[in-house]
Order: C-alpha cells, then sequence, then structure tokens
C-alpha cells in the first residue's frame, strides 16, 4: 500500500509541476503578447516609431506598431481602410480625416513643435544686420514682417549689407519649405506668413485667400522644386547642401542635439509669428485610439517623444529638462513666439492650391 501510495503522490507532484509550468507559459503569453496595429503617419515621426527603446516601450503595454509614412496633406487622398490610425502632424488635416472617416472628438494630441527656419551662421548674421533677425548666441528671431516686406519687393541677398564677404549668399532671399499641397510644414508656413500678411486676421474665406494670394506664391513659386518632406530639407541642410534658409521642425533640431551629432554652423531662428505643428491622432479603431491615448499619458513614451524633439502636449517641464544643455540653440519657452491661428482645412488647402499654380 505504501508503494501505491508513492507512485500516486509522484503521480500527482508531476501533474502539479507540469500543471505549473503550463500555467506560467499562458501567464507569460497574456504579459508580453502585443497587438499589432497599422497607421499612417507623417516622415518626421518615422524615427520615433523605429526607434528600438520606443518600440521596446510600446510592446511592454501590449503594442506592436507598423507604419507607412505619407505627406499629412496628402493622406486624404489615401485608402485608410484597414489601418488602426492615421497620425498627421497639423490639426487641419486630422479634423478633415476625422470627419471623412467619422471619427468621434477629441482626438489625442500626444506632442507638438514649432516651426523654425534653419540657417547657417553667416545667413542669419547678414539678416540681422539687415533688421530681418535677432540673435543671440546660436539662436534669434526672424522678424516675419520684414522678411515678408522683403520677399514681396523681390529682394536678393547681393542686395542686403554684409553679403557680398560671402560667396554663397546670392540669388533671391527666400525660406526653402515643403509642399503645401501635400506637406504639413509647408501648409503651416503660408498659414503664419498669411496671417501676418494680413495684418494679424486669420483667412476665412475666398476673399481672405485672395488678399494675400500673390505675396504666397512669391514665396512658393521662388523656390522652383521643392522637398516633399521636412526630413529630406532637413538632412540636405546638415549635409551642406540646398538653399542657406530652410523652413523645418524645431523637434528635428532638439533631436539633432539630443543625439550629440555635429551642428556644424548651425543657427536656428524662431520666426516671431509661427504655427505649431500638432501632430494628432487620427483613430480609425478602437485599438488607435488606444495608442494615441497612451502616446498622449504614458511617462516612458512622453519622454520617448522629448528625446526626438518633440514637446509633448500639456507640459513644458519635460522639454526644458531634457534640453536643458542646448539652451544655447533653443528658445525653450518659446519667448516672444506669437502662435498664428490656422485657417480652416478648405480654406488653407484653397491658399495652398493658388500659392502653388
Amino acid at each position: 500500500m505504501r508503494r501505491i501510495a508513492g507512485i500516486v503522490l509522484a503521480v500527482l507532484l508531476i501533474g502539479g509541476v507540469a500543471a505549473a509550468v503550463v500555467a506560467g507559459r499562458t501567464g507569460q503569453d497574456k504579459g508580453t503578447a502585443t497587438k499589432t496595429v497599422h497607421g499612417v503617419i507623417g516622415s518626421e515621426k518615422a524615427e520615433f516609431f523605429s526607434d528600438p527603446a520606443v518600440v521596446k516601450a510600446l510592446a511592454a503595454k501590449g503594442y506592436t506598431v507598423r507604419t507607412e509614412t505619407s505627406g499629412s496633406w496628402a493622406m486624404d487622398g489615401l485608402n485608410l481602410k484597414g489601418y488602426d490610425f492615421a497620425f498627421p502632424s497639423s490639426q487641419a488635416p486630422a479634423d478633415e480625416l476625422a470627419d471623412k472617416y467619422h471619427v468621434r472628438q477629441p482626438l489625442p494630441r500626444p506632442f507638438y513643435s514649432p516651426l523654425v527656419v534653419v540657417a547657417h551662421r553667416s545667413a542669419a548674421q547678414v539678416l540681422a544686420a539687415n533688421g530681418l533677425a535677432t540673435l543671440d548666441r546660436n539662436t534669434g528671431t526672424l522678424r516675419m514682417g520684414a522678411y515678408l516686406d522683403a520677399a514681396r519687393h523681390e529682394r536678393t541677398w547681393q542686395q542686403l549689407k554684409g553679403a557680398a564677404a560671402h560667396g554663397e549668399l546670392t540669388g533671391t532671399l527666400y525660406i526653402a519649405s515643403t509642399d503645401p499641397e501635400t506637406s504639413s510644414s509647408g501648409a503651416l508656413y503660408l498659414a503664419a506668413a498669411s496671417y501676418v500678411a494680413d495684418g494679424g486676421r486669420v483667412a476665412d474665406g475666398d476673399a481672405a485667400v485672395g488678399r494675400t494670394a500673390p505675396l504666397m506664391h512669391r514665396l512658393i513659386s521662388v523656390q522652383g522644386a521643392q522637398q516633399p518632406s521636412t526630413d529630406a530639407a532637413f538632412h540636405d541642410f546638415v549635409s551642406g547642401a540646398g538653399n542657406p534658409l530652410v523652413l523645418v521642425y524645431e523637434s528635428q533640431v532638439a533631436a539633432l542635439l539630443t543625439e550629440g551629432q555635429d551642428t556644424g554652423d548651425l543657427t536656428v531662428l524662431y520666426p516671431d509669428t509661427t504655427a505649431n505643428s500638432d501632430h494628432t491622432v487620427v483613430p480609425l479603431t478602437p485599438a488607435g485610439r488606444a495608442l494615441g491615448e497612451l502616446l498622449s499619458t504614458d511617462p516612458a513614451l512622453r519622454a520617448l517623444a522629448v528625446r526626438h524633439g518633440f514637446r509633448p502636449q500639456g507640459s513644458t517641464g519635460e522639454f526644458t529638462a531634457a534640453t536643458a544643455a542646448h539652451a544655447a540653440y533653443l528658445n525653450q519657452k518659446l519667448t516672444g513666439v506669437r502662435q498664428a491661428p490656422v485657417p480652416a482645412y478648405k480654406v488653407l488647402h484653397e491658399m495652398a492650391r493658388r500659392a502653388g499654380n
């Protein structure tokens, strides 16, 4: 009987261990299994989503994110069936997509970035000497009114005092931007410029668009071929190619500084009137909305967004603390920078169309 009891006990123990192993594996699978969500994003967020630290942080919350890139304003022309979210770089195209796909408001807006102009030091100094900018170390302020007046009169670099000492400063003075009909940064550039040009009034219809259309056309037409994304434009600038003045997102500059890359003679000019790029998630499924809310609230993901140069919504302290070592390049508190209201989607789209034609 003792031998039989021993055998039974051994079987029970082995079965218990096996059950524990299975339970442990089941629990582990439940903890590490991830839900795959698909989205289309602006190219300036590609490096954020491909960052191994971001991938790991998302996996820890149960998500694997697969993304494709598109110009923010071009997303409206895509068939987003089968996607969980769209993530354009500003609120206007996001609201248009939300209307198109009947997405409930409010939309998650995890982070934002103001538009800035990157300049080589020589170009920034010439602008300052001619009253178009003010400088403080490696940052400064672009005086939008003075710049637009120079654009209106088609001024060249050669007409600016001090430019003759710099052989690279030739031809028409202009800021290189992306295509406003397909790219958010280009459209926001027109939003800010038209607001200043029309005496601080936000365009609200055809009449308002018409008042500034000739100048907006001049800002775009003088550029010739435009880059499709700020990523390409910024990389060209950093490599020493392209125009001496380029419109980009502050996040691209902040990320470059955080990575410790060589900045050369980089000078960052904040337009005294600019437009913020509110990176807005358009949830197309419940999983897409959950992801957007996670990006907005999770401390680890917010910190990673700052590492990539973005300013998290609802707090300035995170960005200020993380970029303290780079204050010589960044206007951390956006002192002296006014935010231009952005026209409604259809108005801004018409402004962009007329500027490009």
